[in-house]
């Protein structure tokens, strides 16, 4: 899926609409509330024409759209509705109404919905203007597909450099952990689910796997209000039944599911968090006592703690978790190897994110690994991926099914072999050696070059000849900047 979106410069001009008497967080809210509202319009809209072109008169039965997983919305809410009513000054409460109209007709999006569109600070002429910028469409089954909602989410994120969340995962990534650990049927859990791609790629992967969505049960935590609610939509507009919690809460501090073990965990923690609640007694603390100015390994731990006895994790960490040297992290990463709970480690490309560039990589914790304990799996990909824009890169889909078939091959051992400069399956030996560091370009090596029939001597001969010109030109040059900056009276 490309990164960019097609009308990027369409939300940011929106957005531009709102400047000066709002907060740019505030604004960002305004544009997501109205976004929620235009998705669900524009998917009943779709089948509201289905349903006026098979003539039998059920366009405005509320059944015939819940059956297909569509909420019903209410002529005051239907998107034509308020763009008729974009220039009144009373726009603001038109739009509230409509929400809470909303919420009325469809009990799983009670609490959901932002209602705050009538409040004075809010410029209502720069609203209606705004509600006439949306163009295009964000609820037909091809926006769905697209999973628009999270991406539009992730671009205000980066644009306005928002403190409210870390980033949106990339589809690469989120298909590629979701093909690693292959979630066909049970208990699904993101402690830190944000806007919910993790769940709503799991679903896809039952389904493409011709299995039912309700084989899977979505759990997941939330510590921001707005991405809780983005995240309740997310998984409502796609029939996904969740257990967020009753509201946006802390994980650390308040854990929504202390009796939960899940089959599956996927999460894409935020990084290197300074300041988060570390609780010195907890439970989750089994393999030691994270360090309280970075929650990594707390992660981890929280993570660990949360696997049902058969279960599987994988989650996205700086590339700094694999190797930090700090007393109280590198004792848990022993211990857990130690333990025989680290199954695979990647190193992944730099620029996957959207709007963050620090590199990241994959670790895969597993409880059932009883043909394999004492090895762990090492997957060098920062070779992979395209730059499709001059800052992001993307992974391909035989790329991914590429790493994920080799972890399969090796976890099922079926005809696995190691590729120098691309994966290794190490000993724990081999790994004490490395004093447990987890860096797979420590194991799998540098990737062989292939001989190019030149013989050595005539090689150095041609690259020698090559730099002498390249020396020469270089001198030229740099006489000829001196003699230029000396006539305009620079003498260097």
């Amino acid at each position: 899926m490309a990164v960019n979106l097609e009308f990027e410069n369409k939300l940011w001009e929106m957005a531009d609409k709102l400047r000066g008497n709002l907060q740019p967080s505030d604004y960002k809210d305004v544009i997501l509330g109205l976004i929620f509202l235009k998705y669900i319009s524009d998917s009943f809209e779709e089948k509201f024409n289905d349903l006026v072109a098979d003539g039998e008169g059920f366009e405005e039965d509320r059944d015939a759209y819940v059956e297909d997983n569509i909420f019903f919305v209410p002529p005051s809410a239907r998107w034509e509705f308020i763009k008729k009513s974009a220039k009144q000054s009373a726009i603001g409460q038109i739009i509230d109404e409509a929400m809470i109209a909303i919420e009325r007709e469809n009990k799983n999006l009670k609490g959901v919905l932002p209602k705050n569109y009538a409040r004075p600070e809010l410029d209502k002429t720069k609203l209606g203007e705004l509600i006439d910028l949306f163009s295009f469409n964000l609820g037909d089954k091809k926006a769905k597909a697209q999973d628009i909602l999270g991406r539009v989410y992730e671009y205000f994120l980066g644009k306005f450099g928002s403190s409210e969340g870390e980033f949106y995962t990339p589809p690469t990534i989120v298909k590629l952990l979701v093909g690693m650990i292959e979630p066909y049927k049970g208990r699904v859990y993101d402690p830190c689910c944000g806007s919910g791609g993790m769940f709503v790629q799991s679903q896809r992967f039952v389904e493409e796997h011709q299995g039912a969505k309700d084989n899977i049960h979505v759990f997941g935590q939330e510590y921001t209000a707005t991405t809780w609610r983005l995240c309740k939509m997310n998984l409502a507009i796609r029939g996904i039944d969740g257990n967020l919690g009753e509201r946006d809460a802390d994980t650390f501090g308040n854990d929504l599911h202390k009796n939960l073990r899940a089959d599956y965990i996927l999460a894409n923690p935020p990084f290197n968090v300074s300041d988060y609640t570390l609780i010195q007694d907890d439970v989750r603390w089994k393999y030691g006592l994270p360090p309280q100015n970075n929650a990594n390994y707390a992660w981890i731990e929280h993570i660990i703690s949360k696997l049902s006895p058969n279960g599987i994790a994988g989650f996205v960490l700086a590339n700094g978790s694999m190797s930090t040297s700090t007393k109280q992290e590198t004792e848990i990463r022993k211990n857990i190897i130690e333990a025989g709970l680290v199954d695979c480690i990647i190193t992944m490309p730099p620029n996957l994110f959207y709007n963050v560039t620090i590199p990241v990589c994959l670790w895969f914790i597993s409880k059932k690994r009883e043909n394999r304990k004492d090895k762990i799996l090492f997957i060098d990909a920062r070779k992979m991926g395209t730059m499709i824009t001059r800052k992001h890169r993307t992974l391909s889909d035989e790329e991914i099914k590429q790493i994920y078939d080799t972890y399969h091959n090796w976890r099922d051992e079926n005809g696995y072999e190691d590729i120098q400069g691309f994966c290794k399956s190490a000993n724990i030996e081999e790994v004490r050696g490395h004093e447990y560091i987890l860096t797979p370009g420590r194991y799998v090596g540098i990737e062989e070059i292939e001989d190019d029939g030149e013989p050595f001597d005539e090689k150095m001969t041609r690259l020698t000849g090559e730099l002498s010109e390249m020396f020469v030109k270089s001198h030229k040059l740099e006489e000829e900047i001196k003699q230029r900056l000396g006539a305009i009276g620079y003498e260097f």
